[in-house]
């Protein structure tokens, strides 16, 4: 009779405990990593909730990081092939680097390691920020749910309600959806999902052009463009008001639709796997289209008000509103560049959907 033991032999169980603490590591990294920016910890700082539970920003990251690190135990620990984690390949190369730095450069990282090194770097990076904003969006979604609750301002009419908390409620879904689908996106990533990260983009253009858009870097491109705005947009005329907001909603839940038909391949920079559904199969860049127009929308109130002061001014906020949209085209452009850059796939994709952004035109 062959007798097998439900302990893990010493190799098989070092190799699991290394992937775990370097992947632990990783999140030490992360939470460190988010605190570089003043605004970020300012909303560590900050407290929320509603009446009678409340919590500062550092309380939540830190239980949600303690969370994650013991979703990641339990699968490390289980694990029944451990290879090389990326997480474990990125502290080797960290090493390597810190012993003969010029050594590692001129000989170059092995691709493996390239991807592992840029994936962990990603996960570090965007992982905190995606937990953070959909906490943050949780929390604005339970105080316009709590005022729609109590029904206090529908004594003031439909338009009020909705200038107040209903566009408020609607939009906080919608992002929230997109925040959630892009937190697990980074957070997970496993073979059963089809959702490996194959490659990330290696160019200095690439990684600039989708940092420029998130914090801590953002504050750079707050030195010259202003940020765009989604917020309600009031006019005297209710037709025009409910129309021009109602078409706001409808790109955002288009972006967010997006989001959702990447589902678990869901990051910046990186190749997963090609998707074709949903809003792809109409264009390539979906939500970079979407999202540019709905800012466009609610810059009408800034732009008009800017030029409303001088030329000049007007000029400026709408060099704003352009600036951004260049960005984004950046972006595309890069990601594009890269993606076919992996593998055939993303050609054969592109001559399947021939528009980047608007279809039948460009």
């Amino acid at each position: 009779m062959v007798h097998t033991s439900a302990v893990p032999s010493p190799p098989l169980l070092v190799s699991r405990l290394k992937n775990f603490f370097a992947s632990a590591a990783v999140v030490a990294l992360g939470l460190a990593f988010y605190r570089v920016s003043a605004m970020n910890r300012r909303h560590l700082a900050e407290v929320y909730g509603l009446a009678g539970f409340s919590f500062t920003g550092e309380e939540f990251l830190t239980t949600a990081a303690g969370a994650y690190t013991g979703a990641l135990a339990v699968f490390f620990l289980t694990e029944r092939h451990p290879g090389v984690s990326k997480s474990l390949r990125f502290w080797t190369m960290a090493w390597e680097f810190l012993r003969a730095p010029g050594a590692l450069l001129r000989r170059g990282l092995p691709r493996d390691a390239r991807v592992a090194v840029l994936a962990t770097l990603l996960k570090a990076l965007f992982g905190p920020l995606m937990a953070m904003g959909a906490m943050m969006i949780c929390m604005d979604l339970a105080r316009h749910s709590a005022a729609i609750a109590e029904g206090r301002d529908w004594h003031e009419g439909f338009r009020a309600w909705f200038d107040q908390h209903g566009y408020w409620l609607l939009l906080q879904v919608i992002v929230l959806i997109d925040l959630v689908v892009f937190a697990v996106g980074y957070l997970v990533e496993l073979p059963r999902l089809s959702n490996e990260i194959r490659s990330v983009d290696p160019t200095l253009l690439g990684w600039t052009a989708a940092l420029l858009c998130y914090s801590p870097f953002s504050f750079a491109t707050g030195m010259f463009l202003t940020a765009p705005s989604l917020g309600m947009l009031r006019f005297e005329d209710s037709t025009a008001e409910y129309s021009l907001n109602a078409l706001m909603l409808a790109l955002m839940a288009t972006y967010t639709w997006a989001s959702v038909a990447l589902g678990f391949k869901a990051s910046n920079l990186t190749h997963r796997g090609i998707v074709d559904r949903g809003p792809y199969r109409l264009i390539r860049h979906p939500a970079y289209t979407c999202k540019n127009m709905a800012w466009w929308i609610g810059s009408i109130p800034i732009v008009s008000a800017a030029f409303a002061q001088s030329t000049w001014d007007g000029a400026q906020a709408l060099a704003s509103v352009i600036g951004w949209t260049m960005l984004y085209v950046l972006r595309a452009v890069t990601e594009e560049d890269h993606l076919r850059s992996v593998d055939g796939e993303y050609a054969g994709y592109a001559a399947k959907v021939r528009y980047r952004f608007i279809p039948g035109i460009v």
